[in-house]
């Protein structure tokens, strides 16, 4: 015999054993106002004995939000999904959501073609805002989504920034960072000092370049080989970069990544590290800068609350968007945030 299972609770169950109206119960589970406190714990009370859930729908018609974010990656999935940096940063957001009873909406994007598709999903109404990372100087998203209406904040710092539209982002002090690195080299004694960038169509490679020279001034253009934030881009620039400037005795990589590459490439042509070639990476992702051979001297950000204060500015957006904030309850969120990095010493230089 098949057991049936019992009636979910509803609105007025729930009213009747708070001793309550149906509508002092709906003004609570939906996130209204105007309920006194005492009544306000009954009806918790209540719908925690009975399990009550809230319908989604009816509540978003009350709250106007749907509780849902849209994390928007600008990368292919077997990038995202190789690379430790963007699992850090869901963890926080995600970490961060979950604490705000939200759900997380991942979009990535393949090639130009999704980038509409990410657009009308955004436009449609399925997400209250969106959380968008890993930017090209020429990526049309920023502005498909400013199109879309969709309240946004943004992983990095835009590069493509033209004062016509509202920015808020999230970024790490990479130019700083960078130069914290570079002057850790030299003051091993090294003076020829390589750096492997990341793709300069991305403002977190291109400030990690500026920092590198800031430190180098006019160095040997031949010391900078432009990769990719791969292990084997960092592999076909220490190749080339050995070829040409055999002499180099030190590298900064620009991220931990590429650092893994250049020192798998050192150890084929038989250069010691660190007394051959010193080697500095950036982002301090533990699975790989730890269980480097050796462990990697590296920039920290700490990515993963990176990922958490994007959220938490959105967040608190959307609050002052909806009239969930009193006036005056919230400051207005900053444009930009940029968080302080540390260099971490090991072995590697």
């Amino acid at each position: 015999m098949t057991e049936t299972a019992p009636p979910r609770p509803t609105l007025e169950a729930v009213a009747a054993r708070a001793g309550v109206s149906r509508a002092t119960v709906s003004r609570v589970v939906n996130g209204g106002d105007g309920v006194r406190e005492p009544l306000v714990e009954r009806v918790r009370r209540a719908v925690e004995e009975l399990g009550y859930v809230p319908n989604q729908a009816a509540r978003s018609l009350v709250t106007k939000r749907h509780d849902a974010v849209a994390v928007v990656i600008a990368e292919p999935e077997a990038r995202v999904f190789a690379d430790p940096f963007f699992a850090l940063q869901l963890r926080g957001i995600s970490k961060e959501l979950t604490a705000h009873d939200n759900q997380l909406v991942l979009l990535l994007t393949e090639g130009r073609d999704d980038h509409a598709r990410v657009a009308r999903y955004l436009a449609g109404g399925h997400v209250d805002g969106a959380l968008v990372f890993s930017l090209h100087l020429d990526d049309p998203l920023p502005g498909l989504i400013q199109g879309a209406g969709v309240p946004t904040v943004f992983g990095g710092r835009p590069g493509w920034s033209d004062g016509t539209r509202d920015v808020v982002y999230v970024d790490s002090d990479n130019r700083g960072g960078a130069r914290e690195a570079v002057r850790h080299l030299a003051g091993l004694g090294r003076t020829r000092i390589a750096h492997v960038t990341g793709p300069l169509d991305q403002t977190s490679a291109a400030d990690r370049l500026e920092g590198y020279r800031d430190v180098m001034g006019d160095a040997d253009p031949r010391l900078v080989v432009e990769s990719d934030f791969t292990p084997g881009g960092g592999e076909r620039a220490m190749r080339e970069l050995l070829d040409r400037c055999p002499d180099v005795d030190a590298v900064f990589a620009a991220n931990d990544l590429t650092a893994a590459g250049v020192l798998r490439v050192l150890r084929e042509r038989g250069r010691r590290v660190p007394e051959d070639v010193a080697v500095a990476g950036f982002d301090d992702m533990l699975p790989v800068a730890e269980q480097s051979d050796p462990p990697l001297t590296t920039v920290r950000q700490d990515i993963e609350e990176m990922g958490r204060i994007m959220t938490r500015l959105l967040l608190r957006g959307l609050d002052r968007r909806t009239g969930h904030t009193a006036p005056g309850d919230e400051p207005a969120p900053p444009s930009g945030v940029v968080l302080p990095t540390t260099l971490v010493r090991r072995a590697s230089a």
